[in-house]
């Protein structure tokens, strides 16, 4: 731990080599990413009222190709963003968790009991778990203050949550562990704690999140997901990164997110599989007939959608690593239309008054015309959407898209190369 008043100073106003890093090279962003843990480091020290302290940061996700392919243990194409949550953290001696996110109401976890009891997604269970999840590896688990500010908006499809995840696990990790656990052993405790608050997500938003960078991810086998780093400058293509808030809430949404992997599931059961990947595209289209009627038309298209996008990202990174960027964006799109057609998660059905995503899309057609890529972005039926958008087109986008779902709901990306980290100045 470090002075709260040392820790200011080589912050130096957002002049700092690892603040670059994380958030870009703008001078205004600089210096209000060095308030804001300004900030956080003061408001802790009058709540716990310790002047020595810990920071640490963990990044939002951009999913970029690979649309539900996480769960059958497919391959995805993901990067770690410049939008992130911090904690500004110290041991307190006890056994208890004490955790302040602004925002919200402070809670505390008593460790002597780590058993989640209801299936809700809550701060509280997900500490439980993670705490579990840490303890299961051998590894040394304690109680800690901290003050927690999100800047990963919830409901943005950038993985708020698994942002959240692996920020705890890196609290545990660095406080108490001198640094061993895993990044990718992090992003596992992650997805077990909120399968244990009956959650079933992949693994690739936290493993984007823990990892950091531009990476590809081959989850063929889950216990031992196969993690590589892209070489890739992104700056350098004229294009930038954005993602697009539509405004509509994820609340109330766990059943269709909990039917689609569900679904392909189904289908790989019938073929003798427990998920998809081990199945080819022939093995799904011969299968039919014999099986349609056990599934359902829907599970079939979400299953002929999984085994394309999986292949896809495939053809994604190659394209990345050969500098072919117009042909990404030709994939990202292709993604994007498999997404609508076969996976069926752009909007929720029956629901014709509300599609915003589905609207979004449209526009980035319209205001794009074949000039950049544009794509569902995360989970889908809500939320967010992802462009690629030409830099002489970055202005006309943004305002066509904000006179529809407000200001400030485009936010212009980066991929940062760190994942969650504990903070060396």
């Amino acid at each position: 731990m470090t002075k709260i008043s040392a820790l200011i100073e080589k912050i130096n106003n957002g002049n700092n080599p690892l603040f670059k890093e994380l958030y870009g090279t703008d001078a205004a962003t600089l210096k209000k990413q060095a308030d804001r843990y300004a900030k956080q480091m003061n408001d802790f020290n009058a709540a716990y009222g310790s002047d020595e302290v810990t920071l640490f940061s963990a990044p939002g996700r951009t999913e970029v190709g690979g649309n539900h392919t996480d769960h059958q243990y497919g391959r995805v194409l993901a990067g770690a963003v410049n939008l992130d949550n911090i904690a500004v953290a110290a041991a307190n001696g006890t056994n208890v968790v004490r955790i302040n996110s602004v925002g919200f109401e402070p809670f505390q976890v008593d460790l002597a009991d780590l058993n989640v009891t209801t299936a809700q997604v809550s701060p509280t269970n997900l500490v439980k778990a993670i705490a579990a999840g840490i303890k299961a590896l051998g590894l040394t688990i304690g109680g800690f203050d901290a003050i927690i500010d999100g800047a990963v908006p919830e409901g943005s499809g950038l993985s708020s949550s698994a942002s959240f995840e692996v920020l705890i696990g890196a609290i545990f990790n660095h406080l108490f562990n001198a640094g061993k656990l895993d990044p990718v052993d992090n992003a596992k405790i992650g997805q077990k704690a909120e399968h244990a608050c009956k959650k079933f997500c992949g693994l690739m938003d936290q493993t984007a999140c823990a990892v950091g960078g531009f990476i590809t991810i081959d989850f063929k086998n889950p216990a031992s997901p196969i993690v590589k780093a892209l070489d890739f400058d992104f700056a350098k293509t004229g294009f930038s990164l954005v993602i697009t808030n539509t405004g509509g809430s994820h609340g109330g949404l766990d059943a269709e997110y909990n039917a689609l992997p569900g679904e392909m599931k189904s289908v790989a059961k019938e073929l003798g599989h427990d998920v998809l990947r081990p199945l080819s595209m022939e093995d799904v289209v011969k299968g039919i007939p014999a099986i349609r009627e056990k599934v359902g038309d829907r599970a079939l298209l979400r299953s002929i959608h999984f085994q394309a996008d999986n292949a896809r990202v495939v053809d994604e990174v190659e394209a990345l690593e050969s500098g072919n960027f117009n042909k990404f964006l030709e994939l990202v799109i292709e993604s994007g239309f498999s997404s609508y057609m076969y996976n069926q998660n752009i909007y929720v059905g029956g629901d014709t008054k509300h599609q915003s995503v589905a609207l979004a899309l449209a526009l980035s057609d319209l205001v794009l015309e074949g000039k950049g890529a544009w794509r569902v972005h995360g989970g889908g039926f809500a939320g967010t959407i992802q462009a690629f958008v030409p830099n002489n087109l970055l202005d006309t986008y943004i305002s066509t898209l904000e006179s529809v779902f407000g200001e400030g709901n485009c936010h212009q990306l980066f991929i940062r190369s760190k994942g969650a980290i504990k903070l060396e100045l």
